[in-house]
């Protein structure tokens, strides 16, 4: 009876480490958010940069809303950390067009992003914009991943390409409405108008040397019309010989 009771005892026990090891929580992998605020800003010469997300599935594998960094969100984020209006005037629409990741049968990612943005003036008419995408695939190895881990890795290393592309393309086609830091934007100077009905001002005549005796308008000069020169001594100078 006590040696059944022993194990009894035991197999009670392994029981109860087994539930309690159940009950424990799972060890969940922590993604750190994605920012970019240490890298150059793109300061533009408008008075407001607008952001805006247009991106939808673009099918039913589409899980990029699975991501632990949404794609879309994290263009968001690139957009406030880098762009940034440095004018006084017009305004910016930065313009998600597509942030998605589509996931095939056999567990493959194709990842895309594309980007937009306009710039208008004052009056609210496009004065410029430029254009930014890039596309990542990602294959799993013969392993089993973690297929959370992988659509953060794939939104991480599109992002840094999307990064690149986009000072690149801003810099290529709205090199015109960037502000160097430290220096302000370039004001157009003003320049009086004419009141209508008022003559144009009559310019004044140009100054002429006095003119020369003997010089015609040509500039030529009449020997005879010059005066005469004393070219002898003065009369009792010379004394003629005794």
């Amino acid at each position: 009876m006590k040696k059944r009771s022993k194990k009894l005892l035991f197999l009670g026990s392994v029981m109860m480490l087994v539930s309690c090891g159940d009950d424990a929580p799972a060890v969940t992998q922590a993604f750190a958010p994605l920012h970019y605020e240490y890298l150059p800003k793109l300061r533009l010469n408008v008075g407001d940069v607008q952001v805006e997300n247009r991106s939808l599935p673009v099918s039913a594998q589409d899980v990029a809303s699975s991501s632990p960094v949404v794609p879309a969100a994290a263009l968001q984020q690139m957009a406030r950390d880098r762009l940034f209006a440095a004018g006084s005037s017009g305004h910016a629409d930065f313009v998600i067009d597509q942030a998605s990741i589509v996931r095939s049968p056999g567990g493959a990612l194709d990842g895309h992003l594309a980007v937009h943005l306009d710039v208008a003036g004052p009056g609210g008419n496009r004065e410029g914009f430029a254009e930014a995408q890039v596309a990542r695939e990602f294959t799993p190895g013969t392993q089993p991943g973690d297929p959370t881990a992988q659509l953060y890795d794939l939104t991480r290393q599109m992002m840094t390409d999307m990064n690149v592309e986009l000072e690149f393309q801003v810099k290529r086609s709205l090199q015109a409405f960037l502000v160097t830091p430290g220096s302000a934007p370039a004001a157009v100077a003003a320049q009086p108008l004419d009141v209508p009905g008022t003559p144009p001002p009559v310019p004044a005549p140009p100054v002429l040397p006095p003119a020369t005796p003997g010089t015609d308008e040509t500039g030529y000069q009449d020997p005879a019309a010059l005066p005469p020169v004393q070219r002898s001594p003065a009369p009792g100078f010379l004394v003629p010989p005794q």
